[in-house]
């Protein structure tokens, strides 16, 4: 009886001061919530009421614009569209996940604003804007010397490393793209746009959805056809983002030209014929290691093999770019283009693209039922 009492009074301590830690947990996620908080006339103020000059994007999520805070810190201010289909309940535990990803290859979230309508993110804003900007204009790329570009590629894969494996999450970028890189002063790449994003517990390796959303181009054939994802989609479009920074081209450039469908076609038949160095931008061949920018072609046809299997782990493409052992390769997924027209059927619905070129861009590109 005595063992009895003991063990249920132990039993209702331990239960109570689980209560109160728990209820601590819950006040301190509240209070780190309302530490990001800025109020909406300090955004006015730092956007000057969102003028049109201070706009430096626009994408099926909102716009961007660049602003300014009483202390001179300038930042990037992420307005959401009023459809936008986010509640403030969802809009919050995004910025809370965001909040806790810190690394030298993400964009930083500084904040957010949440009034009446309004939901607001606030980034720090990176002064060379997105990796579009210069790596498809033919003067601006002169600047992506090859040293910058590899610093580039090792940069993301590192940032990208990290959301799959060595945050509190596991995190699915789900919208990798050349515009969702922006540029630091020394040109460090930075992964931004976390609107499509995607947390899975640490044992979860996929998820499947009905609703399609992102850029075709660089989806992998498994989401774009059948809704499912995991860290091998993110891979696949590391390796479109790979094979563009090498080439200098984008992969939707080749929709229908030189009979291939897209960059991925276009350098597995370069691979086959033993002319991959004819890929590579012009701009890069003197005077730079060849033997670096083969091996990145080489990673990046590994990433979008077809076959989920077949394409390796960030993990294992971090190793890659600092060694001179590459696995054999099979052929790359070439539905993109080829088993698809620019209306598609996804998962019995009718999706359309829509494209948007952003410049220090954090919006979305979503592919909307028609």
């Amino acid at each position: 009886m005595i063992l009895t009492c003991s063990f249920l009074l132990y039993y209702f301590l331990v239960r109570k001061k689980r209560g109160v830690a728990s209820k601590e947990d819950g006040g301190n996620a509240i209070k780190n919530a309302e530490s990001l908080q800025f109020d909406f006339s300090m955004v006015l103020a730092a956007t000057n009421n969102f003028a049109d000059v201070n706009k430096i994007g626009e994408g099926g999520f909102g716009s961007v614009y660049v602003g300014k805070l009483l202390n001179g810190q300038e930042i990037a201010v992420k307005r959401l569209s009023k459809n936008s289909g986010q509640g403030a309940a969802e809009f919050k535990n995004e910025v809370m996940l965001v909040a806790k990803l810190q690394h030298r290859n993400l964009v930083r979230l500084l904040g957010f604003c949440l009034e009446g309508e309004e939901k607001i993110l606030i980034y720090e804003f990176e002064p060379n804007k997105s990796l579009d900007y210069f790596l498809f204009d033919p003067k601006k790329s002169l600047l992506l010397d090859w040293p910058v570009r590899y610093n580039i590629i090792g940069g993301i894969a590192r940032g990208l490393l990290y959301l799959h494996e060595d945050s509190r999450l596991r995190i699915i970028h789900r919208d990798l793209k050349a515009s969702n890189i922006l540029l630091d002063g020394d040109m460090n790449p930075k992964i931004s746009d976390f609107g499509l994003a995607r947390s899975f517990d640490v044992d979860q390796n996929q998820a499947s959805t009905d609703r399609i959303v992102g850029t075709y181009g660089y989806m992998s054939p498994e989401y774009a056809m059948r809704g499912e994802f995991s860290i091998k989609s993110d891979v696949f479009s590391f390796g479109v983002l790979v094979l563009e920074i090498v080439s200098g081209k984008k992969n939707s450039s080749f929709y229908r030209a030189d009979y291939v469908d897209n960059l991925m076609s276009y350098a597995w038949r370069h691979w086959n014929k033993g002319t991959t160095y004819e890929l590579i931008d012009a701009i890069l061949k003197e005077n730079c290691s060849r033997s670096e920018m083969m091996r990145c072609i080489h990673i990046g046809l590994l990433c979008v093999q077809e076959d989920v299997a077949n394409r390796p782990t960030m993990a294992n493409i971090v190793l890659m770019l600092n060694s001179y052992s590459v696995p054999l390769l099979s052929q790359p997924a070439f539905y993109l283009r080829s088993r698809m027209e620019s209306d598609i059927l996804v998962e019995g619905k009718e999706m359309q693209e829509s494209e948007t070129s952003s410049t220090n861009d954090m919006s979305t590109i979503e592919l909307e039922p028609q």
